[in-house]
């Protein structure tokens, strides 16, 4: 009998491979927001409204990357009482149904130090890594824990990413190359950028791993139009976080507009 353990970057790639629509549909949540427990049932709701993949946010009290909706929903989390043991219970819970992929900042990872923090990832069932504050080849050690412990490090690709640059991080992509689709933070955007189009061709050109693009991707529209663009994958979050914000019934709001999204990406329900 074989003992053979799936790899996250492998468990990624086989959700990818068998995304139902035109492209992977990956919601981001804020773990913890509103509440921890919410929070579970926000995910599960994701998954039931044809969630491949869950972008898992750990609460932080600096998140650079984040646009105001966001921050605030981590802020409300941390008031909440979420910890990282927290969060990883989520994770432990959602991963056994579709691949999770946290996204933390980097001194959250160096503060217990990179191999304890990975290992606790793996051990909670994630599959990937996300951490917006990590320079591209800046921390070996992180790239090494993730490697050793079986989880994707997926790193980011920006518009202002020079193309010597997209190819060098591109070839290093482990479960996909995430896409920003525009310069600044999350957050709701009118329509996609004109240059997203670009960036998706020049990122799927240089990386042999899925291309998944984010930010200010918030309706059908916007995500039909990314796949159309050649993207394997659709990150979804200010939108959501917001309607878990704003809605008496946070699941629900968010697994009705999961459903909407995944119906914009042709998938059959």
């Amino acid at each position: 009998m074989s003992t053979t353990v799936e790899t996250g970057h492998e468990r990624i790639g086989r959700a990818f491979a068998q995304a139902r629509g035109s492209a992977a549909l990956m919601p981001y949540m804020m773990g913890g927001f509103p509440t921890p427990e919410q929070s579970l049932r926000i995910g599960e709701a994701c998954i039931a409204a044809g969630a491949d993949i869950i972008e898992l946010g750990f609460p932080y009290s600096d998140p650079l990357a984040d646009g105001p909706v966001i921050q605030a929903a981590g802020t409300r989390a941390l008031e909440a009482g979420t910890n990282v043991a927290a969060v990883l219970e989520i994770a432990g819970r959602l991963s056994r149904s579709v691949p999770v992929v946290a996204m933390c900042y980097v001194n959250m990872v160096f503060a217990p130090g990179a191999d304890a923090f990975v290992e606790r990832l793996q051990r909670s069932g994630a599959s990937g890594l996300i951490v917006p504050d990590l320079p591209h080849g800046g921390s070996p050690e992180v790239a090494a824990a993730c490697e050793r412990h079986g989880i994707a490090l997926v790193p980011l690709a920006a518009p202002t990413t020079p193309p010597p640059r997209l190819r060098e991080i591109a070839s290093s992509a482990r479960g996909f190359l995430y896409v920003v689709s525009v310069v600044g933070t999350t957050g709701e955007r009118e329509r996609l950028q004109d240059s997203a189009a670009r960036l998706i061709g020049d990122a799927k050109e240089a990386a042999s791993a899925p291309v998944a693009v984010g930010f200010g991707i918030s309706t059908p529209e916007h995500a039909a139009a990314a796949a159309a663009a050649g993207a394997d994958g659709v990150i979804v979050g200010t939108r959501l976080v917001r309607a878990a914000a704003e809605d008496p019934d946070p699941a629900g709001a968010v697994g009705g507009i999961v459903s909407e999204l995944a119906a914009g990406l042709g998938r059959a329900r």
